[in-house]
């Protein structure tokens, strides 16, 4: 039987390599590629859980998520390179392999894509090389003559999670982010011919010249030359040359021209092929590879801008960690194009590698789908020493050299620095990308990090180009999209700022194997997502997806006179919107008495993009057909060259006449007690209290409904202000209290409570003074539904501001309603909802702890109707009132109260809502749509209700 198995596996070894000459490199995985198809080794794991033992482990993995070890979070240590109490454990691993016989004679090397941290490698017994430091980069071990060829090999690997190096320890492990150990990229062998090239470093530029350095494995004095080819994406041989190496060396330089070649950027990401082939004096093919790369130019024009072929391009980005729950830092193909893709839909152009190189998937995902990239060293707030930083900083730029998404290196973040190796990289780089300093000012770019508003636009007034490497620091439902609208409209047209790059992408909640599967965000420090940990989607992913989207529609109504054309803004930095189509539709809406009416589509039609130049505007001319009377709103859909929504705007059509026919049938009857007015008209009744004018109770069909309590004044201001809005220099503990919120005392007393039939409605009216609130008049109506007008008043600054009702949480259900959804909004992100039927079921998430969205409660915009669906019936509300909000509750902050704590809003109709903030900043500090609203006069509102 064991004679059967390794025939086998020599069998499979063998059809691994009859797709590839012996003349090409060969590569041999001994794990997995990734975390899809990791491979069992045996371990051994010296402390915490499942040590002191051998046993099992998936290769490539992070040991914590495989149930090994201790998980721990970097900043609980910050500072300290060797602090007690840290987690230390140290991982052996044993695998077994064989190499074919075919390789005897071959160059071959035992690669190492990335180990954290400290690793050091046998083979068969012998040392491999020198201890490697540093977890997040390639390294390899030349192990041609420790190799036993068609034979059975002993691999044996020791990786300290903790390093022996205190630069390397405060550079990677002391950071705002989870530790973890392990072989956690994969490890496979490379063979090449003896006589081999060992790397090539390309420069293409946008005028078609293409250079490379090519460099062997080792010297020769053999006359050797070097024939490149270069390929189109469809394989078409484009260009070829022959250089000849130099005479005893172990390098050579290419250099052609390509006419007119496709140029590459995030939105033409045109790859082409070089191939290149070692041949001997006779022509014959001493080993041949090739590298995909594409033409492109990097300008950075001082004071100005960057420019990518001769462009001025904005930089829409995202902060973005390797991670997923279930393992850790240890990704695959598909999951790393998955975060190219997902990226890509909230219209962004780049991503900042924040805070290590990436896995080589992430990079060719970026080169083929485009992406802009930034390329950072490890280093946060600390950084290597000199002789590993040297090491690592060679190891990163040669591996990544070539991938044309590489727009910048970035040496640490946070003054995570080392400024002695600021030269390293373009030691190995000829096309000499900028060099960034994330958070500092260096090489002609100001990237500082969370400024205010106002501090952003004194930023923009120094000499270097403004872009913040990270910004709008997200937390919880937090950050991100709100405030973005603000800052993007400052930043994208001012002439000495090109964008910049939100933090951060996804919550790094990991899930705990040790405490049943739960998802562990370290409280708030791994909170930080536009997504969830499982990229569940917040409401911030759609604002960002709307306010970046390349092409805008600026029409911000349309009436029912509207004759089809939009007027449009190109965005794009290389795309014609004439490469774009347009998707429109008209439709109708069911109204809130209609359990299971949907949206209904009358009439649609595509319409090619206009010709708009990039940075230009014009029309869209859509041709569609007058709005009838039927028609409620107006889609239109924007579709980019490869199929992918950009986005769909919503409007309803503003204008329509919708008269009111008066009810009806028997006028309802009214009883009298000396505390209350009750009104009953078909299977409904209305209870009304003579002590405060507030509806009390409702009765449908016999069954109580508990809304009640209302219509009564709510208004808040954030509880550091002054009643001048700003900060509260008197109050010593104001700077404590800027994220909590202080109610105003509605001093209104309650005067009268009157009663009379009007045609056939019965109308009931509470009057108050002295006060906010002011009338409040119910219409009874025959068909038992019942309108509410109201009257208060407001003379001051506040943050949320309207009228409430109470309705009890436990006993709510789900929503439906007709209105911007199906998201909630703060009044700093309106963005990123559309008009249209929407509803979800009850939920009350715990923010950072769970992630189920959209969130119920909150406050909804543009809403026409909405139904309350309960445990006692169904509250329908028709909202008649222009530019208010109706909130459902008020939102849930996480457990720590970070953000906000509101005043309880139960069911309310708002004219004022508040911002949200971020992590760092307040919301008077993140831009003119987050600052609280000055208020004077009378607010009225008209709602109109149904119980059922």
């Amino acid at each position: 039987m064991r004679k059967a198995v390794v025939f086998l596996s020599l069998f499979l070894t063998s059809f691994l390599y009859a797709q590839k000459t012996d003349k090409e490199t060969l590569i041999q995985y001994l794990s997995g590629k990734g975390a899809d198809d990791a491979v069992a080794w045996d371990f051994y794991c010296t402390d915490g859980r499942n040590s002191g033992k051998w046993s099992k482990i998936m290769v490539p993995s992070c040991w914590e998520t495989q149930g090994f070890g201790q998980f721990q979070y970097g900043i609980t240590f910050y500072g300290k390179p060797f602090p007690d109490g840290i987690a230390k454990e140290q991982g052996q691993y044993k695998h077994e392999f064989e190499v074919p016989a075919s390789w005897r004679g071959k160059s071959v090397r035992l690669v190492f894509e990335a180990s954290m941290t400290d690793t050091e490698v046998k083979v068969n017994g012998r040392k491999a090389g020198e201890k490697h430091q540093g977890a997040f980069y390639r390294f390899s071990y030349d192990v041609t003559d420790m190799l036993k060829y068609g034979k059975k090999n002993l691999l044996e690997v020791t990786v300290k999670k903790e390093s022996e190096n205190a630069g390397v320890n405060l550079a990677e492990r002391r950071a705002d982010y989870w530790n973890f150990g392990g072989i956690f990229r994969p490890v496979f062998l490379e063979a090449k011919p003896a006589m081999n090239i060992k790397r090539i470093a390309l420069d293409a530029k946008a005028d078609g010249s293409f250079k490379a350095s090519c460099y062997l494995g080792n010297a020769t004095s053999d006359k050797l030359s070097l024939k490149t080819v270069i390929l189109d994406a469809a394989g078409k041989k484009v260009k070829e040359t022959v250089s000849p190496v130099k005479d005893g060396g172990d390098w050579t330089t290419v250099s052609l021209n390509v006419a007119s070649p496709k140029l590459w950027s995030a939105e033409t990401p045109n790859l082409y092929k070089a191939q290149f082939s070692l041949v001997d004096k006779d022509g014959v093919i001493l080993h041949q590879t090739e590298e995909k790369f594409g033409f492109r130019t990097i300008e950075v024009r001082e004071s100005d801008g960057l420019y990518i072929n001769g462009v001025r391009v904005n930089i829409r980005g995202v902060n973005r960690h390797s991670f997923r729950p279930e393992t850790g830092r240890t990704l695959d193909r598909a999951k790393n194009y998955e975060d190219v893709r997902l990226i890509k839909e909230m219209n962004m152009n780049a991503v900042r590698l924040s805070h290590y190189p990436a896995d080589p998937d992430f990079y060719e995902a970026c080169d083929e789908l485009g992406l802009y990239v930034m390329s950072e060293l490890g280093g946060w707030h600390g950084h290597y020493e000199t002789p590993e930083g040297v090491k690592l900083a060679e190891e990163m730029v040669t591996r990544d050299v070539n991938h044309p998404s590489v727009i910048w290196w970035s040496n640490g973040n946070e003054k995570g620095w080392n400024t002695e190796l600021d030269g390293e990289f373009h030691k190995w780089d000829p096309q000499l990308r900028p060099v960034i300093h994330p958070q500092g000012n260096f090489s002609g770019f100001e990237t500082m990090h969370y400024r205010s508003y106002g501090e952003s636009q004194e930023y923009m007034r120094l000499p270097q180009i403004f872009m913040p490497t990270e910004f709008l620091h997200g937390l919880y439902d937090g950050g991100h999209g709100a405030g973005l609208y603000d800052y993007w409209e400052m930043m994208r047209k001012h002439p000495r700022c090109i964008g910049g790059f939100l933090w951060v992408l996804a919550d790094e909640g990991v899930k705990r194997v040790d405490e049943d599967g739960r998802i562990d965000n370290q409280g708030n420090f791994g909170a930080d997502g536009i997504v969830g940990p499982h990229h569940e989607k917040e409401g911030s992913f759609f604002t960002i997806k709307q306010i970046w989207c390349p092409v805008q529609v600026m029409n911000t109504s349309l009436d029912k006179n509207f004759d089809g054309v939009f007027q449009l803004e190109n965005r794009y930095d290389f795309t014609n919107i004439n490469e774009c189509k347009f998707v429109w539709k008209q439709v109708a809406f069911p109204s809130a008495l209609d359990d299971k009416g949907t949206t209904v589509v009358l009439k649609q039609g595509e319409v090619k993009g206009t010709d708009i130049a990039p940075h230009a505007a014009g029309v869209l001319k859509t041709n569609m057909p007058s709005l009838t009377d039927k028609v409620d709103a107006v889609f239109l859909t924007a579709i980019d060259k490869n199929g992918k929504e950009l986005w769909r705007w919503s409007w309803k059509v503003e204008g329509k006449t919708q008269k009111e026919e008066a009810k009806s049938g028997k006028i309802a009857s009214y009883k009298e007690t000396d505390n209350a007015v009750t009104a009953t008209v078909a299977d409904k009744s209305y209870t009304f209290s003579k002590k405060d004018g507030q509806l009390k109770e409702v009765i449908s069909n016999g069954k109580k409904i508990s809304f009640a309590n209302g219509p009564r004044f709510i208004g808040a201001r954030r509880a550091d202000r002054s009643l001048d809005q700003f900060y509260n220099h008197d109050d010593p503990n104001a700077k404590s209290l800027d994220r909590t919120y202080k109610e105003f005392n509605d001093a209104a007393v309650f005067e009268k409570l009157t009663v009379k039939e009007q045609g056939n409605d019965l109308v009931i009216t509470a009057s108050y003074k002295l006060g906010n609130m002011e009338t409040a008049q119910w219409t009874v109506r025959p068909d038992g539904s019942l309108v509410l007008n109201y009257t208060y008043n407001f003379n001051g600054v506040v943050d949320l501001m309207g009228v409430r009702f109470d309705y009890p949480e436990d006993q709510m259900q789900s929503k439906r309603w007709l209105g911007n959804g199906p998201y909630r909004v703060w009044q700093n992100r309106l963005h990123g909802t559309t008009y249209d039927v929407w509803e979800n079921k009850y939920n009350d998430p715990i923010p950072g702890e769970s992630f189920t969205y959209p969130e119920f409660k909150g406050y909804f915009a543009n809403c026409s109707w909405m139904n309350l669906t309960t445990t006692e019936g169904v509250i329908s509300i028709t909202n008649e009132t222009p530019n208010v909000y109706l909130g459902v509750y008020q939102p849930r902050d996480g457990r720590d109260a970070l953000l906000y704590t509101l005043p309880q809003s139960g069911i309310s109709v708002l004219d004022v809502i508040p911002a949200v903030r971020n992590k760092v900043n307040a919301t008077d500090l993140i831009g003119p749509s987050s600052q609280p609203k000055w208020v004077s006069g009378q607010k009225t509102g008209k709602l109109i209700f149904n119980f059922k």
